[in-house]
């Protein structure tokens, strides 16, 4: 047998959890010294000690732990509900990816302050062009917001102009607009230029109208990382004498399996200040 510290030496823990442990009955010890009170342990203990812990570690409250290396829980609802904490860890573990990539794309506009290169910014008028579009609503213009929404929307109107037959005649275009509501979400149209006849229906087709002056700037690589693109363009605008004249407009211009190599015209609308 071993001394309670020994015990959690060889299982890597505290002794104080292990205490814990035998107050709410998860991991009794194999004998306590009657008259000192010491807890012993056998190596035996330390295969429940490793399933506690793995169990733990997955999220389950320590009842449900409890109930687990007891054999309370039936074999499927146990696997159920190691299912449902996987795919609670995935999505926990996909949000934190994503604002790893927000701070890194704040990170880089920072560092880029006071040196932006605005050289790349063109003023241009753009045609009107039909789209066919979904539209749903975002909390706000953080790419963390916006991703999750328009990347659904484009799957959803491929699939349902596939279906009435409808072929995109031009690149993916995306704009933004304040939300009715009036309580600072955003209204994100995912769009696709075709030639179909107006309508409204699963989807809408409609003419998005000219602008006669745009400041436009190329973005290369996943949206997620767009930040430092539009700032410089927000540098430029304001840096040229112009002022904002509508809502912004993303046109979609090379969208490969590698999303490194997206290639993305970012459109504001401008007019002189």
């Amino acid at each position: 047998m071993f001394t309670i510290g020994d015990f959690a030496r060889h299982g890597r823990v505290s002794v104080r959890m292990l205490r814990h442990y035998d107050a709410i009955g998860l991991l009794r010890p194999a004998h306590v010294d009657p008259a000192t009170g010491y807890r012993h342990y056998t190596a035996a203990q330390l295969a429940r000690l490793n399933r506690v812990i793995a169990l733990k570690d997955l999220g389950f409250t320590l009842q449900q732990v409890q109930d687990i290396v007891e054999d309370k829980v039936a074999t499927d609802e146990m696997r159920g509900m190691l299912r449902l904490r996987r795919a609670e860890l995935e999505t926990a573990m996909a949000a934190a990816a994503m604002r790893l990539v927000q701070v890194e794309a704040r990170l880089r506009a920072i560092e880029s302050e006071g040196r932006m290169p605005t050289n790349d910014v063109i003023i241009k008028s753009l045609p009107a062009v039909r789209l066919a579009e979904l539209t749903a609503t975002a909390a706000s213009f953080e790419p963390g917001d916006i991703s999750p929404v328009i990347g659904p929307l484009y799957e959803e109107l491929f699939q349902l102009l596939a279906a009435a037959g409808i072929t995109p005649t031009g690149p993916g275009i995306a704009y933004y607009e304040d939300a009715p509501e009036g309580d600072g979400r955003i209204s994100v149209h995912a769009a696709v230029q075709v030639s179909a006849a107006l309508q409204d229906g699963a989807f809408q087709v409609l003419d998005l109208p000219s602008v006669d002056q745009a400041a436009t700037i190329v973005h290369r690589g996943p949206m997620d990382t767009v930040l430092p693109t539009a700032q410089t363009l927000a540098h430029w605008i304001d840096g040229n004498g112009y002022q904002s004249a509508g809502y912004p407009r993303e046109i979609y211009l090379e969208c490969p399996e590698n999303r490194d190599d997206w290639v993305t015209e970012l459109q504001a609308p401008v007019a002189r200040a």
